[in-house]
């Protein structure tokens, strides 16, 4: 039996994955649930996950994992956090017979790549097109823009992209509290960080513990896109 502040935070966690897909930083639990200091909300993990509703999963950031629900809450499942779609490339054989049969590599569109995007440190934005890839239909929604980035950097390693990954935006200049986002930062570089925004304050918050979270005045920040999925190549 979970006490009420338990089934709270477990309710407040299902309710991000479901509306974002990446559960919500310890900040913003501890503001759900008006406690005065996220020690409260690391009891409330713990109590959560000895009696086997979540997990956590080890050297990643912000990776929770339901495991299951109480029955006022649907008693299900949830499927978890953020996981880009990944497309494999590089296949021959069997391999691309397969890959061929999935409907997420058919119908093929070409998007431009624009440059290369910094996982870590901001770099000088980049608006020149370097070549183009070919990405599934499947991972393009029909009524948005889309654009390709290479990814430089390992700051957001820990959900799941990786230095030299092609990401795929749509184009957007709003975004919400979770997800992955281009920004660019002060007109002149760009990121690809977590997106929060605190109060008057932005904040671009990394998947990888070995790079602190950057704030900026929300006027010093332009959201460009969303990230909808990636492309690797082995």
């Amino acid at each position: 039996m979970l006490t009420k502040k338990q089934l709270d935070l477990l309710e407040f966690i299902h309710k991000r994955l479901q509306r974002d897909g990446v559960p919500p930083s310890f900040d913003e639990m501890k503001e759900a649930l008006d406690l005065r200091s996220k020690s409260g909300i690391h009891r409330l993990i713990t109590a959560l996950e000895e009696r086997g509703f979540i997990r956590r999963l080890a050297h990643r950031a912000r990776a929770i994992e339901i495991l299951r629900l109480p029955d006022s809450l649907g008693g299900k499942a949830e499927p978890q956090g953020f996981a880009p779609t990944v497309i494999d490339g590089g296949q021959t054989g069997a391999r691309a017979a397969a890959a061929a049969a999935d409907p997420m590599r058919q119908a093929a569109v070409e998007l431009p790549v624009m440059g290369r995007i910094a996982a870590g440190v901001p770099i000088e934005a980049i608006s020149q097109v370097s070549h183009q890839v070919a990405v599934p239909g499947g991972m393009i929604a029909p009524n948005g823009q889309h654009y390709a980035l290479e990814v430089k950097g390992d700051s957001m390693i820990e959900a799941g992209i990786n230095d030299g990954d092609i990401v795929v935006i749509r184009e957007a200049d709003t975004a919400d509290n979770g997800d992955i986002v281009v920004a660019l930062v002060e007109g002149q570089e760009a990121t690809l960080k977590y997106y929060q925004r605190q109060g008057g304050m932005i904040a671009l918050e990394a998947a990888n513990p070995v790079y602190e979270t950057r704030r900026y005045p929300e006027d010093q920040v332009q959201v460009q896109g969303r990230l909808v999925g990636l492309i690797r190549t082995y």
